[in-house]
């Protein structure tokens, strides 16, 4: 089997390509190929035992879809994208990035299809962002996408083209609707949500973490070791199960600041706590009054996906993963 990992220099695309590595089989398959691109370099994983080729691209670029397509990957991870606080101060960069580069790499596939039948499985991040306020709580699968910003709309229109073009035949296509990813490992990014894993990953090493919005904000979260899961579930899924509604909320916990703030003092104590200072941003506050506080997720829920049950399990799984098991 070949993968195709298109944004794999970010974080949820180096740890999904290292569990592919470490597992060696995708859907009872072995991975003998692996293809990883993104716009800066990415790194081979160290336990790939297969062909491991390394790309620098823009997606967005002109000839550069068709030409990653043209090895036929059978299985096509897109990750790639800008995150939500950028989209929104680039206007521009957000559509040619988030919009421009999936169709791209859609009608590449479609060009494809139609000179030789290719027809891989196509596993598409998009984002709670599709939704906006407002907002039920839970929010049911068979609510309605009315993003508020730009980064929301991007990615609600692109799995409008997914969900057609796999209605067409030309690949079969799955959206993973994200919840937002904490604890996000590394440092902070430019997503406007980067606050929720900035205020438990900084106070985890003993250093000063800052908290834009209100205690009260709440909002869906997963950690990166299930949004790995979640893209692995995604590529091997029948996809008939599914049905033609291919686009679908993730399993994940619906959590207050305050709540987060709790597991965080259980977990590690007062010392880490008061490393987090209160400073108000009113862009950021703006921004999260319209985000999904949580989901139903009853359709992935019955399809097998799975996430974590308590904040507790979160912080738990980043001690683990990214700090060797000890604080």
């Amino acid at each position: 089997m070949h993968i195709l990992i298109i944004g794999a220099a970010g974080m949820v695309g180096r740890k999904l390509a290292e569990r592919l590595a470490k597992n060696g089989q995708l859907d009872g398959k072995a991975v003998e190929k692996m293809t990883l691109v993104d716009v800066v370099t990415p790194a081979a994983p160290a336990e790939f035992k297969g062909e491991s080729i390394l790309e620098t691209i823009d997606l967005s670029a002109p000839g550069e879809a068709e030409r990653l397509i043209s090895s036929r990957p059978d299985v096509i991870f897109h990750l790639a994208a800008i995150v939500s606080g950028e989209a929104e101060l680039d206007f521009d960069k957000g559509y040619r990035i988030n919009l421009d580069g999936t169709r791209y790499l859609f009608d590449a596939i479609r060009i494809a299809h139609g000179q030789d039948g290719y027809k891989p499985r196509v596993v598409f991040t998009s984002s709670i962002a599709v939704f906006g306020a407002p907002l039920p709580y839970p929010i049911p699968d068979e609510f309605h996408t009315t993003p508020l910003t730009s980064y929301g709309t991007q990615k609600a229109i692109c799995e409008l083209l997914l969900s057609d073009y796999s209605r067409r035949g030309f690949f079969d296509g799955i959206g993973i609707r994200l919840p937002t990813i904490c604890i996000r490992p590394g440092k902070p990014n430019k997503a406007a949500s980067g606050f929720f894993s900035n205020i438990l990953r900084e106070p985890l090493v003993g250093q000063e973490a800052v908290l834009p919005v209100s205690d009260d904000v709440r909002h869906w979260h997963a950690s990166p070791r299930s949004a790995v899961g979640f893209l692995i579930h995604g590529a091997t899924i029948d996809v008939e199960k599914v049905g033609p509604r291919r686009n679908l909320s993730m399993p994940g916990l619906s959590a207050t600041v305050g709540e987060q703030i709790e597991a965080l003092r259980r977990v590690a104590g007062e010392k880490a706590v008061k490393l987090i200072r209160r400073e108000p941003d009113e862009m950021i506050m703006r921004m999260c009054a319209g985000w999904a506080p949580g989901f139903e997720a009853k359709r992935a829920t019955a399809l097998g996906f799975t996430a974590e049950k308590s904040f507790d399990e979160i912080i738990r799984a980043h001690i683990e993963d990214e700090l060797g098991g000890k604080l």
